[in-house]
């Protein structure tokens, strides 16, 4: 299977490139590039806003993860159009795990029990206190023809699309939108 990070956004309340704050002295983009790669979904797509993304997250990987860039073909539109523009694409032909880059607590258990609950469905999504949490689902191609031009909230398209939901703990799911998110 292959995974989808989104690395496309501003930062702009958290005031710096979240790609590339560090956590315990590791990158976000490399914490969940090597969560990604221990539950086996290589090649991981990066998905970025521009050229000079890929060279500076670059330098933050490690060489031996299974890398494909891709600039967003609506930079800074939001994550709708980089996961259609990956589900689109002609390899992409299993499930496919998205992952922001800001959830640098993303744990492997949480992606092997997505895959493990998905079955025939077309989304197996996170949960947790009741709060879906649509941009770690795991999706299936079919969604390109149900998202379509529809861009309604994430939550609520993958609610009413055939589902099943995940519960996971709340540091798994924790992201990073401000700095106070650090302390």
């Amino acid at each position: 299977m292959r995974s989808l990070i989104l690395a496309g956004g501003k930062s702009t309340r958290m005031g710096s490139d979240k790609c590339l704050l560090e956590i315990d002295g590791v990158s976000c983009i490399q914490r969940v590039a090597m969560t990604l790669a221990e539950a086996g979904l290589e090649p991981i797509r990066i998905s970025v806003a521009s050229p000079e993304h890929m060279e500076r997250y670059g330098r933050a990987l490690d060489s031996s993860l299974q890398i494909e860039w891709v600039v967003d073909s609506s930079p800074y539109a939001g994550p709708i159009e980089a996961i259609l523009d990956a589900l689109s694409d002609p390899f992409c032909n299993d499930p496919l795990q998205i992952a922001p880059v800001d959830v640098p607590w993303l744990e492997m258990d949480l992606l092997i029990g997505l895959e493990q609950g998905i079955g025939s469905r077309k989304v197996a999504m996170p949960v947790c206190s009741g709060r879906t949490h649509p941009l770690l689902a795991l999706v299936r191609p079919e969604i390109v023809g149900l998202i379509g031009s529809n861009r309604r909230p994430l939550r609520e398209q993958f609610q009413g699309m055939d589902h099943v939901l995940i519960e996971v703990r709340e540091e798994v799911v924790r992201n990073l939108n401000e700095p106070s998110d650090l302390e």
